[in-house]
C-alpha cells in the first residue's frame, strides 16, 4: 500500500510554552480529512532541498488535537536544526508539508504501576501518556528539562509522582535521568515502562531496566528520539545498528 501524499498545513499561531519549548499550532484545509484522536502520534515535517533531492524529514509529536488544529511542541536547543530553526522563525500564514500521522505508542495500561521517563524531546508524548492514564494509576514520571523555567504543569493522576531533573548540558552517558530512575522506590506488582530520550541516555536506561528487573516486552517501550552530535539521519542509522546488535 502506498503512503498517503504529504499534506500542506498552515501556521495558525505560535506560543512559548516554557523557556526552551515552543508550540506551533497548525491548521488549514490540509487537516480536513486528518484522522481524529492522534495526540501522541508522530508526524514528519518536510523541508524542501534542491531540485531532484528528497526533502529533509524531521519527526515530531502531536501534543494536542482539536477539530481544525494540531499543536506541535519544539524543544529548543543551543544548536538548532532545520525544524527548530523553522519553528523559531514561523509566522501565522506560513505553510509546511507534513507526512503522517504515524502510529501512536502509548504505555500499556494493563499494569499495577507505571514508570515514564524522558527528556524535553519526549515531553509532549509523555504529557499525553500521563493525561490518558487511569485515574487511580500509581507510579512515577521522571522528566529531564534544560532549566527550572521549563517545568510545566501537567495533567496526571494523583498517584503518579512527577520528578523534574534539571540538566542544562545533556551528556552521552545519560547519567542524570538514569540516576533519578535508579533512586525511585520499586513497587510491588507488574510494571509498565515508557521512556524516550537521547540515544546514550536511552541505552543506559534500557540496560539498567533489563538487567535489574524482569519486564515483559508488552509492557516495555524504551526508545531514543535523538543523538548528541548527529542529524536525524545519523541518529536513525545508530538506532538501526543498535537494534541489530540487541537482537544478535
Amino acid at each position: 500500500m502506498s503512503k498517503p501524499a504529504p499534506r500542506e498545513l498552515e501556521v495558525i499561531r505560535t506560543e512559548k510554552v516554557t523557556q526552551h519549548m515552543l508550540r506551533i499550532t497548525l491548521g488549514g484545509d490540509g487537516l480536513v480529512d486528518f484522522p481524529q484522536e492522534q495526540e501522541s502520534a508522530y508526524i514528519k515535517l518536510l523541508f524542501p532541498r534542491g531540485e531532484g533531492e528528497r526533502p529533509l524529514m524531521r519527526t515530531y509529536t502531536i501534543r494536542h488535537q482539536r477539530p481544525t488544529e494540531i499543536d506541535v511542541d519544539f524543544a529548543l536547543h543551543e544548536h538548532m536544526g532545520p525544524a527548530s530553526l523553522w519553528a523559531t522563525n514561523a509566522q501565522p500564514g506560513d505553510r509546511i508539508l507534513i507526512g503522517g500521522p504515524g502510529p501512536k505508542k502509548l504505555i500499556n495500561h494493563a499494569a499495577d504501576w507505571f514508570l515514564l521517563a524522558g527528556d524535553m524531546t519526549a515531553l509532549p508524548a509523555i504529557s499525553v501518556n500521563l493525561a490518558e492514564l487511569p485515574q487511580g494509576a500509581q507510579g512515577h514520571a521522571v522528566l529531564e528539562v534544560t532549566d527550572d523555567a521549563d517545568i510545566q504543569l501537567l495533567a496526571h493522576p494523583e498517584g503518579v509522582q512527577l520528578h523534574w531533573v534539571v540538566n542544562p548540558h545533556p551528556d552521552p552517558d545519560g547519567t542524570p535521568l538514569l540516576e533519578k530512575v535508579k533512586s525511585l522506590p520499586w513497587q510491588e506488582g507488574e510494571l509498565a515502562v515508557w521512556a524516550a530520550c537521547e540515544f546514550g541516555s536511552m541505552r543506559a536506561l534500557r540496560r539498567f531496566l533489563k538487567e535489574e528487573h524482569e519486564i515483559p516486552k508488552s509492557h516495555f517501550y524504551v526508545s531514543s528520539y535523538w543523538k548528541i552530535g548527529q542529524t536525524e539521519d545519523g541518529h536513525k542509522l545508530a538506532k538501526q545498528q543498535d537494534n541489530e546488535s540487541a537482537e544478535a
